[in-house]
């Protein structure tokens, strides 16, 4: 489970960099997600690439404006998460697919410390991200969509002065809205990442064995920035 969820760490990490870099938009892009937070207007926010825009312009003000971020304080990159990304993501669905047939055998309760845990897991390496955000740009691929669909993929490429970085996102139709459910960075989807460990560890320790050992992991983490 390790070498996979190093993996899986290095593939958020590039996600949560990459995410940042796309908040480096045009200047029409924030201002749109202004106006729509001034308004009410839902016009951009209706579009699944419009939605991504949005959000991700509205994660990079929060960043760039908050050194504590910067420096990766772990505490306020949980409150950023909370605030700005748990919203959006439908993170039930992204842990229950992570976790697979064991997520059905798991109690409430256990549903429940794995999702924490889960995204624990991810903060963790948000918060080594977000001090590397710099110039990036991002370029967004065109809609293969119709307007119907309601599930959908947007694809971007962030560009900087390393090799592009293909990110994508897997979108559900939430009301008039929409959640992120997955996303792809350098090739592989997050959650398929964790699919293979998380099963290793269900069928050799149960669902319980997978929360100690991702408390046991974030334990490791909690210490490595705490040094």
């Amino acid at each position: 489970m390790n070498h996979t969820v190093s993996f899986a760490a290095r593939q958020i990490t590039a996600c949560a960099l990459a995410c940042a870099a796309a908040l480096s938009l045009p200047a029409w892009a924030a201002d749109a997600s202004s106006a729509a937070a001034t308004t009410g207007s839902a016009a951009l926010l209706a579009t699944p690439d419009g939605f991504i825009k949005v959000i991700t312009a509205d994660m990079f003000a929060a960043i760039k404006s908050d050194k504590a971020i910067q420096a990766g304080d772990i505490r306020r990159v949980v409150a950023l998460v909370d605030a700005k990304v748990m919203p959006v993501v439908n993170f039930q669905r992204m842990t229950a697919s992570a976790v697979g047939r064991g997520w059905r055998q798991a109690t409430p309760e256990q549903q429940k410390r794995l999702q924490e845990e889960f995204k624990t897991l991810l903060v963790y390496t948000y918060a080594g991200a977000a001090a590397q955000i710099k110039d990036q740009t991002i370029e967004y691929k065109p809609m293969r969509n119709r307007p119907e669909d309601t599930d959908v993929v947007v694809r971007t490429v962030v560009r900087g002065k390393g090799d592009p970085i293909e990110l994508n996102y897997r979108l559900e139709k939430a009301g008039d809205g929409w959640k992120i459910y997955d996303v792809n960075v350098l090739g592989a989807w997050l959650v398929q990442t964790y699919q293979s460990s998380f099963a290793q560890e269900v069928n050799a320790s149960g669902i319980d064995g997978l929360i100690a050992k991702l408390v046991e992991r974030n334990k490791q983490l909690a210490s490595k920035k705490a040094s």
